[in-house]
């Protein structure tokens, strides 16, 4: 008699239902891990900067004063003429703020000029207005003016010491309180005999200087602050101190009253001078 096979029983619904779930929850299980093995040393990674932010970070401009490879001005431009021909010139201060050392030039003549010519190429000059038959000479250099620094030139005829700004490209003669220009005297009018520049919290400046003696064996030296305004345009006098007493004719302060310098450059040997007629 041949056995009858029995049934093989039916698995309910509900028995697949939980195969079906154990199985997504190990397949979500493994998914975690591999991405949880992803991050290395656990961190987490950061999302991706939208693309409007990452776009405005990378057109911002830099800030200047943070940036290391900023470079300077452009300096002045550049104009038609230059240092003319016969005229003494010689390397002075940046006036134009490119970085770069400018020249500074005298022409002679009954129609002498002074002026500077930019390594940018620019050029501009002024007339030296004076009856003064000595050759002139002059310095140039940067000096404190207002809350800030301005370049200034000094151009020595013998006689008095004329100012002149050399800011925002250009030269222009230093006005005084009413409305002339501001000179310094060398001794001609008995006001003073020298111009020098002080340092002071670092920067230069510009004072007027007067050795005084009796009998030509001991000097008294007073020094007058003179105060410019933002360009270099407009000046007053300042605060006035004596310096030295009792200073012998070669004691150095004495020397520095009785001639034209700022800072370091001195006139004659730091500048230029007139050509000889």
């Amino acid at each position: 008699m041949t056995d009858t096979p029995e049934p093989t029983p039916s698995r309910s619904p509900w028995t697949w239902r939980v195969i079906v779930l154990a199985v997504v929850l190990v397949a979500a299980v493994v998914v975690w891990l591999a991405v949880r093995d992803g991050g290395g040393d656990g961190a987490t990674a950061a999302s991706p900067l939208p693309t409007a932010t990452a776009t405005a970070t990378e057109d911002a401009s830099p800030d200047p004063s943070s940036s290391p490879t900023t470079t300077g001005a452009a300096g002045c431009a550049e104009t038609d003429d230059g240092t003319p021909e016969g005229a003494d010139t010689h390397e002075v201060v940046d006036v134009d703020g490119d970085g770069e050392p400018d020249t500074a030039w005298l022409t002679g003549g009954a129609e002498r000029r002074f002026g500077i010519t930019t390594a940018s190429g620019a050029t501009f000059s002024a007339a030296i207005d004076s009856a003064s038959p000595q050759r002139a000479s002059a310095v140039v250099n940067v000096v404190a003016a207002g809350d800030s620094t301005a370049p200034i030139a000094l151009v020595d005829t013998g006689r008095e010491v004329l100012l002149f700004s050399a800011a925002d490209c250009d030269l222009a003669a230093t006005q005084n309180l009413a409305g002339a220009p501001y000179t310094f005297d060398k001794g001609f009018t008995g006001q003073g005999t020298g111009v020098g520049c002080t340092a002071v919290d670092g920067a230069l400046h510009l004072a007027g200087l007067n050795a005084t003696s009796a009998e030509g064996s001991s000097f008294t030296v007073t020094r007058t602050f003179v105060d410019l305004d933002d360009a270099a345009l407009n000046a007053s006098n300042g605060d006035e101190a004596t310096v030295a007493d009792d200073a012998g004719p070669d004691d150095p302060v004495v020397v520095t009253a009785q001639e034209t310098s700022c800072g370091e450059a001195v006139v004659g040997e730091d500048g230029p001078v007139e050509p000889e007629s």
